[in-house]
């Protein structure tokens, strides 16, 4: 019979699972407390890295609808829940993992589609969001850019064809009323 307290625990690991755009199953057998909260801490506030109990988590998976931790759910297990930008939260876990080697990668959930360790490193190899979002802006921005140099070319040239410096544009008369009151 189920506990209230391994019925809530389900509930919040379940809320957690559907609240992420991914999510990261680790094993952090041999790290200390500090290195833990280190790698909380380069995850970002976005990021909650929750050591869980296997057989909840293995529940709570199935109720989110999430099917990529059968299997894996064996040894001290630990679970990166990300809510924000996937790909620095996948890049600090590889990085972290790279530096202390008892961090294993198991498995991973990113936009509701199971990734292995290889998918978690290749989600992590991609470039950031803000850099992609500068990129686009380049692209967007380039054809005004091209549309300036053009016309400070043409003025260059005009310039040049009436022999140093390009007139400037004829002042308008003054309409009759206007013209009326200064005279007066």
């Amino acid at each position: 019979m189920a506990t209230p307290t391994k019925v809530s625990a389900v509930e919040e690991i379940t809320a957690d699972f559907k609240e992420s755009t991914a999510a990261v199953l680790t094993e952090y057998r041999g790290l200390t407390v500090a290195q833990l909260k280190q790698l909380r801490r380069s995850l970002g506030q976005e990021t909650k890295f929750a050591v869980v109990k296997n057989t909840l988590t293995g529940i709570a998976a199935k109720e989110a609808g999430i099917d990529a931790f059968d299997g894996q759910l064996a040894g001290p297990t630990a679970i990166a829940f990300i809510k924000g930008d996937a790909v620095a939260a996948a890049k600090s876990l590889t990085d972290f993992a790279k530096d202390n080697k008892q961090l294993i990668i198991k498995t991973g959930v990113f936009e509701g589609k199971a990734l292995d360790a290889a998918g978690v490193a290749a989600l992590a190899a991609l470039e950031s969001r803000e850099f992609q979002l500068a990129r686009v802006a380049g692209v967007l921005l380039a054809p005004a850019s091209a549309a300036v140099r053009t016309i400070e070319a043409l003025r260059a040239k005009l310039e040049e064809a009436n022999g140093g410096a390009a007139e400037a544009p004829a002042e308008v008369e003054a309409p009759a009323a206007e013209a009326a009151t200064e005279e007066a």
